[in-house]
């Protein structure tokens, strides 16, 4: 850069200035304003809420980090989508402008250049991979040159490929503004049910109800429904050269996968979520958060949208943890994938346990504060007590046993290693047998 004159860094600033403004009033400022004229209620959107509860944004956010973003990131067909999206259109112009020559290349002429070639010729100077990277570091355009067909009225075509692209550009912002958002709000106004009233800013509506959602998590809800939708079309449509028949038998086979995908994602990611999350709700945050005097609400999403992280983070550490049956079911579910899914291992290894272990949690300390402790104190102060102080009573015990249960493993482990350092040689125990002080006393009895 420091090569260059001064005059050269103020003519790319000036362009760039130009390209990123242009392309703020194309894509920005043009799309809302044509969204204001013709839907004028979609616009406000939700971008900062003024409501007390803030567990429904962090709810809401933890989901979104955590599990839409992840599953949206690992996917590599968007960048392939995209890619021959921006192919067919550059197709789809150049054949309305009878520019395919300038704007794709003469592939043709290539072809028959290549095959007329000879088969070992130096590249040319000043072009290939190298002119690449040299004008990379030089912010200089290659040198290396394509001919290209100029047809009749170049410069008009010129004109009206720039013109298309700008409504190009116009018409994928209004959708990618509309369609994900709105979406968003139809599956955001059906899911939150039960949540508390919302404020008088509403940007999620239905006929019935008015939820207030930010408008960041029904974008994120939208476009993963965008997503699922255009992978279900891709699949659909690689499954039409095959035939009918083989067509037929692959959407029965998905049909039955998607039906056991429904019945475990039911299990693993609705059931046991909802009750980790009720779990640790009774157990940490209405004790820290409630007074003793108010009576605590429950809302099912939020418990649900909290316990999916805390199972993902649950499942972590016990991928990290010692190896017993949970680690191995978990491990063997991962391996096994959606295809080979065997729904009755699931239910039975994996899903059975864990939801006796938090039904169980549940419903003992809601059992003893509610059938029996009424049985031995009348006070009903003292009952409200008890029954919102049980639970993390109940952790703190089991805390405690787990703790109790693995120092004594400990200790007989370290008893085992003493004894075995002082009397073990090689793999045979010398001078330590615990039924040679039986037998004096069995002969002596026998005589």
């Amino acid at each position: 850069m420091i090569h260059l004159p001064i005059l050269e860094h103020i003519r790319k600033l000036l362009i760039s200035a130009v390209i990123f403004g242009s392309a703020v009033l194309l894509m920005l400022w043009l799309p809302i304003r044509i969204l204001k004229a013709t839907l004028p209620q979609f616009l406000p959107y939700t971008v900062s809420l003024n409501n007390d509860t803030q567990v429904n944004e962090l709810s809401l956010e933890l989901l979104l980090l955590q599990v839409i973003l992840p599953s949206l990131l690992e996917q590599s067909h968007t960048r392939v989508w995209l890619k021959s999206l921006v192919r067919n259109w550059c197709r789809v112009v150049s054949w309305i402008l009878n520019i395919h020559s300038y704007l794709l290349g003469d592939s043709d002429g290539k072809q028959n250049s290549d095959q007329n070639a000879p088969a070992n010729v130096a590249p040319e100077a000043g072009g290939g991979l190298g002119a690449v990277h040299q004008a990379l570091l030089m912010m200089e355009p290659p040198t290396g040159f394509q001919p290209y067909v100029r047809p009749s009225f170049f410069a008009a075509r010129l004109f009206g490929l720039l013109l298309c692209v700008c409504i190009s550009l116009v018409a994928s912002s209004l959708v990618a503004l509309t369609l994900p958002v709105w979406l968003g709000r139809s599956v955001m106004a059906l899911w939150l049910v039960g949540a508390p009233p919302p404020a008088p800013q509403i940007s999620a509506t239905n006929s019935q109800a008015e939820v207030k959602v930010h408008e960041l998590y029904t974008a994120a809800c939208g476009l993963y429904l965008c997503w699922v939708a255009a992978r279900a079309v891709t699949l659909v449509l690689s499954w039409l050269p095959q035939g009918r028949a083989a067509m037929m038998d692959r959407l029965k086979q998905w049909f039955v996968l998607g039906l056991k995908t429904v019945v475990a994602s039911t299990i693993l990611l609705g059931v046991i979520p909802l009750l980790f999350g009720l779990l640790l709700e009774l157990v940490v945050i209405i004790p820290l958060r409630v007074p003793i005097y108010q009576t605590p609400i429950l809302f099912i999403w939020q418990d649900w949208a909290l316990g999916v992280l805390y199972t993902k983070i649950a499942c972590a550490i016990t991928m990290m943890g010692p190896d017993w049956f949970l680690r191995n079911a978990i491990e063997r579910a991962y391996r096994e994938g959606i295809r080979d899914m065997n729904l009755t291992f699931i239910f039975k290894e994996l899903a059975a346990p864990v939801i006796v272990s938090f039904g169980l949690a549940l419903t003992v300390p809601y059992v003893c504060a509610y059938s029996i402790v009424p049985l031995f104190v009348t006070n009903l102060q003292l009952r409200n007590f008890i029954a919102r102080r049980l639970y993390p009573f109940m952790l703190l015990v089991g805390g405690i046993a787990v703790v109790v249960h693995f120092q004594i493993r400990q200790f007989r482990k370290l008893y085992e290693h003493i004894k075995n350092d002082k009397y073990l040689v090689g793999q045979r125990l010398v001078n330590y047998d615990h039924r040679k002080s039986k037998t004096p006393q069995v002969q002596a009895a026998a005589t």
